[in-house]
């Protein structure tokens, strides 16, 4: 059992990606982060939540399972939620330039299945094998279409981009004449890419949180695996990554902790518990 401290982290916000990070690599959650955590936020009085790409409905057993109850950042960045009160304080959609990308890429890269991420809802176009799989992750509302006009245009939270290696390899080199006018991009694995609104990151929702929380910057952490969590890392005061993280991310890092599987999260935790 862990010993309760003198010390209060009330005015304290971290934030954790998930596979990779606060679980292991085969998508379980230590036990370690899990006392960690509870610890933090029971003992401390911290405020801890997650970010990720996920929807509302997929991240929803992750932040249960840790009985949090700080916002949480979806879509990455897109969209912040608040699980206690079922609410949606902030969204972002991706505007008409992201949706005119859409659109050139379906005809200049008939090989590329896409998957547009709404609200609570996903639209499929030009599905065939990588899209279908994705979408079931979810388990929300999933409409197919064969044209682009058939496709409504309000509430898309992200698009991902999906296909073999190879294709999203040339995909990439393409889009990267966009990157930063109106829209952001991001490498989330081999078979998919991933556009956001220009101003949507996982750290720009992260302060998002903490604006909500009515915390300073100065005592913001956040912990992640890969270059999706890139802007995470770069947004907040303390940016910690994990053992196994590229060398890229381990470059801005001014914490590296132990291998997921050990007990990344804890590692971060009591680092800000031993020395703030």
């Amino acid at each position: 059992m862990v010993q309760q401290s003198a010390k209060s982290f009330s005015d304290w916000l971290v934030v954790s990606d998930i596979d990779g990070t606060l679980n292991n690599k085969i998508r379980k959650l230590p036990e370690r982060n899990y006392n960690a955590v509870r610890h933090f936020i029971d003992d401390l009085g911290g405020n801890f939540t997650l970010a990720s790409g996920r929807s509302v409905h997929n991240m929803r057993k992750h932040y249960e399972r840790l009985g949090l109850t700080a916002p949480a950042v979806i879509l990455n960045g897109a969209g912040i939620y608040d699980f206690k009160n079922e609410k949606m304080l902030n969204y972002i959609s991706i505007g008409q330039k992201g949706q005119n990308i859409v659109k050139e890429v379906l005809t200049r890269f008939p090989m590329i299945e896409i998957m547009i991420v709404a609200n609570d809802k996903n639209y499929l176009i030009n599905s065939h094998v990588f899209a279908p799989v994705m979408a079931s992750t979810d388990e929300i509302s999933t409409f197919t279409f064969k044209e682009f006009d058939e496709i409504p245009k309000d509430e898309w939270g992200k698009v991902i981009f999906l296909g073999i290696p190879v294709f999203i390899s040339h995909l990439k080199k393409y889009l990267s004449r966009y990157d930063g006018k109106g829209v952001t991009f991001m490498s989330s694995s081999v078979s998919s890419f991933e556009m956001l609104d220009g101003s949507t990151n996982k750290g720009e929702g992260a302060l998002k949180v903490a604006e909500i929380l009515g915390i300073d910057k100065q005592k913001t952490a956040a912990i992640g695996d890969y270059y999706n969590d890139y802007e995470l890392l770069k947004h907040v005061s303390l940016p910690a990554c994990c053992g196994q993280a590229p060398k890229g991310m381990k470059e801005i890092a001014k914490l590296v902790t132990c291998h997921c599987n050990k007990g990344a999260v804890a590692d971060l935790l009591e680092y800000i518990e031993q020395n703030y």
